[in-house]
């Protein structure tokens, strides 16, 4: 299986609701690193997974919905605790109905076997959400 990762970084705030958060129950701000990875299990004619450029501007067009933003005051969010895990899964989503609408090219719509999307809160502690594409 080959594969082909992309990263970037987005600076959120957010607080959460339960006792098991602590001071995190304080709005408090966050940055993570964010790692793309797409999984195929034969290059394309190209000798490619997926072209590398578009897969950067598509993780960055994901990103900037939710980049700079208090998270508590975005609608899709409202009675979620936006923990690192969470929010793994929600950008898989995001990523996902990119892929489906065409954003890496057509050559990586239906070819693609699976994808990881790891949000990295510090050099200690991450968390991934990953799953198969079809």
């Amino acid at each position: 299986m080959y594969s082909l990762t992309v990263s970037d970084h987005i600076m959120i705030a957010h607080s959460f609701a339960g006792p098991i958060f602590g001071p995190a129950q304080r709005v408090h701000g966050a940055t993570f690193v964010v790692e793309w990875e797409i999984r195929r299990a034969a290059l394309d004619a190209d000798g490619l997974i997926a072209d590398i450029g578009l897969m950067r501007t598509t993780l960055r067009t994901t990103l900037d919905t939710i980049d700079y933003r208090n998270l508590d005051d975005e609608a899709g969010f409202k009675g979620r605790n936006t923990t690192t895990e969470f929010l793994s899964a929600w950008l898989f989503e995001r990523l996902k109905e990119r892929i489906a609408a065409g954003a890496l090219g057509r050559n990586a719509v239906g070819t693609l076997a699976a994808m990881k999307v790891t949000l990295r809160e510090s050099p200690v502690a991450w968390a991934a959400f990953e799953g198969p594409l079809h």
